[in-house]
C-alpha cells in the first residue's frame, strides 16, 4: 500500500531529525568547551563521511518537513468566524513561515553574526 509506505517512511525520518538534534547538541557542547574543542568538532564534521551523512540527513529532514506541512491541516483545524480555514491556507502559511525564518537565519549567518 503506497499510503502506508509513505507513512512509515515519514515516521522513519524522525531518526534523521534526532541525529540532527544530537549533532546540534554536540556542537553546543564543543562550543562551551572552548576554541580548541570547537575546532576539533568542525574538523570532524568536515570529513567526507560526515559531509555525505549530512547530505542524506538534509534530504530526509526536508522530506519530514514537507510531509508535516502537508499534514498540518489534518492535525490542526483552524476556524475563523465559525468556518474552517481551507487546507491550502494552512499549508501556505506554514511554507511562508518556513521561507521567512530560513531567510532570517541565512541573513544572520551570512552577514557574520
Amino acid at each position: 500500500n503506497r499510503a502506508y509506505a509513505g507513512f512509515v517512511l515519514r515516521e522513519l525520518t524522525s531518526v534523521f531529525v534526532a541525529f540532527f538534534a544530537a549533532v546540534s547538541l554536540w556542537q553546543l557542547t564543543a562550543l562551551a568547551q572552548g576554541p580548541e574543542a570547537y575546532a576539533r568538532f568542525l574538523a570532524r564534521l568536515g570529513t567526507p563521511l560526515f559531509v555525505a551523512l549530512h547530505g542524506v540527513v538534509l534530504l530526509f529532514v526536508l522530506f519530514h518537513s514537507i510531509t508535516w506541512f502537508n499534514l498540518a491541516p489534518k492535525a490542526l483545524v483552524l476556524r475563523l468566524s465559525g468556518k474552517r480555514v481551507p487546507d491550502w491556507v494552512v499549508v501556505g502559511l506554514n511554507y511562508a513561515a518556513w521561507v521567512v525564518l530560513s531567510g532570517a537565519v541565512a541573513f544572520i549567518v551570512l552577514r557574520g553574526g
